[in-house]
């Protein structure tokens, strides 16, 4: 059984009609990428499915049950985490507050858990060397390094994130794909991947492409055609 299916789901901004009939899933132990050009509808998916947005219509399955009447907060404490485009850490408190943030999704939330798992530094361990550093002085790479690791201390089943290579140095880059792999190895979570960067979609076990708000072509990564990503992908 899929860890996340969406089924049909139809979002709108106001009166715009954004996703049109959208079918995916995501299994365990699996990354899925969605591609797509820019303003397509890939970042309003990834919102309605953590409940920043509201369908229409659909429904959004995870882990057996719909998730459509829960708020944001109750889809994090059930396993889902998003980390936004723009990643979304608090500038003012240091590296080490931002991480205990993460634990408010677990049972219990802080008052029941106040220390950081260390797998967090072993996937990215320029965070120990800058807990009492604030976050907003940290580099863009450093911040979405933060923001996932912030992400993974709540013990997630899925994993939502919205372009974590952008604007990001390429070695940056190269230790954000090797943690994501790492840790769906050892954990078993699935990941859905909204991104551009192709050597990044190429690490994904399947693709979703999508196109003004619905799914037009899907696959394995294995076989992504130059006509897929050429179409699809801005780089």
């Amino acid at each position: 059984m899929s860890l996340l299916e969406i089924k049909s789901i139809n979002t709108y901004y106001g009166e715009s009609h954004i996703l049109r009939n959208v079918d995916m899933n995501v299994k365990s132990g699996e990354m899925v990428c969605l591609i797509g050009r820019n303003g397509v509808g890939k970042t309003t998916l990834l919102k309605s499915l953590i409940g920043l947005l509201k369908p229409r219509k659909g429904d959004i399955i995870f882990k057996g049950s719909s998730l459509l009447r829960k708020e944001p907060h109750a889809r994090a404490k059930l396993g889902m985490a998003y980390v936004p485009q723009g990643r979304e850490i608090i500038p003012y408190l240091t590296v080490e507050e931002n991480l205990l943030i993460g634990l408010e999704a677990l049972p219990g939330g802080l008052t029941k858990n106040n220390k950081i798992d260390p797998i967090v530094y072993e996937l990215f361990p320029i965070l120990k060397d800058f807990l009492s550093r604030k976050g907003g002085d940290l580099s863009g790479g450093q911040q979405q390094q933060l923001a996932i690791a912030r992400a993974l201390l709540g013990k997630p089943k899925l994993l939502l994130l919205d372009e974590p290579t952008e604007g990001i140095q390429p070695n940056i880059v190269l230790n954000i794909e090797n943690a994501i792999n790492q840790i769906i190895r050892d954990t078993g979570i699935g990941v859905l991947l909204v991104e551009q960067h192709l050597h990044f979609v190429r690490q994904a076990d399947r693709y979703y492409a999508m196109q003004r708000g619905g799914i037009v072509a899907s696959g394995n990564t294995s076989e992504l055609s130059q006509t897929v990503i050429d179409k699809f992908l801005s780089v």
